[in-house]
């Protein structure tokens, strides 16, 4: 396969940005951030965006789909792939290295395994006679529409195939269109992670540092600028604890911890189950020993540099 981007994937709080960042410059790249909550304005401290770590020596890496949206919008899985797909050819139109960085799982898949986010008129006719078709047809018929299809895993997927082809059959019809065309994905996927012991000491001390650092003020800034309580609540951990602390519902900071710490653990888990879900479905995840950060982004670069051996011109 010829890679054409490098994705770096794990866990809350296992340094995937400073990875990433300097994957991004030591070959030429620009960082696609896959964080659903950093692409939101003002959600700063508490998703974590670090601004600072995307200057290396002086240098700042440029970065994509962070600070691109105001609340209360919302932003939907197949708004970030249409933003994905726009970055991604203006980086690579530019000799550029694309390099993904993020833990949203379901944006991540969604790019990786080119889910085919579209609103598709209602055809029950042609729905329930392509599901009453036997699979192995079914994923004929797809690959003689689509014979350069590059996640085969996808044709053991009976849903998946049934919605490719309604998909094809609908935009045949004139439809159904798509806001922009996809580019082919091809990445490279580094995972990495830490022993739970390490991880948990991790977010507990980034936690700690985030309150230190003014979250909770600026969850209150959010909500008197007009943001509404149930609104701040959707979005899930530090904003959706700090939310109810502010409201009363937490009774002191001790306990908004706790909760808080709890909550992330519990969260880190199931972005470790979704990275495994991806693998079970054919995703070549490249994890790297949990060993320091140094010796984490030596690795990675040892792999960049084996996979892309026949393009070294992404290199600085």
């Amino acid at each position: 396969m010829s890679y054409n981007c490098v994705v770096v994937l794990g866990p809350t709080a296992v340094g995937k940005t400073s990875i990433g960042v300097a994957i991004a410059d030591k070959f030429n790249g620009e960082i696609i951030s896959a964080d659903s909550r950093q692409t939101y304005r003002h959600l700063d401290i508490g998703s974590g965006k670090d601004l600072e770590d995307y200057v290396v020596g002086g240098r700042a890496i440029p970065y994509h789909l962070i600070d691109i949206i105001d609340l209360p919008d919302e932003y939907t899985v197949y708004n970030y792939q249409q933003d994905f797909y726009r970055a991604f050819k203006d980086i690579t139109s530019r000799g550029k290295l694309p390099v993904i960085t993020g833990g949203t799982g379901m944006y991540l898949d969604a790019v990786i395994r080119d889910y085919q986010l579209v609103i598709l008129p209602e055809n029950k006719e042609l729905h329930e006679k392509l599901m009453a078709t036997p699979l192995e047809e079914l994923a004929a018929r797809l690959l003689k529409e689509q014979p350069n299809l590059h996640v085969m895993s996808d044709l053991k997927e009976k849903k998946r195939v049934v919605k490719a082809l309604e998909i094809i059959e609908a935009k045949r019809n004139g439809e159904v269109s798509t806001s922009i065309e996809r580019p082919q994905i091809n990445p490279l996927i580094i995972g990495t992670t830490l022993p739970r012991s390490q991880l948990w000491e991790n977010i507990s001390s980034r936690l700690r540092q985030r309150i230190d650092n003014g979250m909770i003020e600026e969850v209150q800034q959010i909500h008197d600028s007009g943001i509404e309580w149930v609104r701040l609540e959707k979005l899930g951990l530090e904003y959706r604890y700090c939310a109810l602390f502010l409201q009363g519902k937490i009774e002191s900071i001790d306990d908004l911890f706790n909760q808080l710490f709890i909550a992330i653990r519990q969260f880190a888990k199931r972005q470790e189950t979704w990275f495994r879900m991806m693998e079970k479905k054919g995703v070549k995840i490249n994890w790297l020993a949990p060993y320091s950060k140094e010796c984490r982004i030596k690795e990675a670069e040892k792999l960049i540099e084996t996979a892309f051996a026949d393009r070294l011109f992404v290199k600085k």
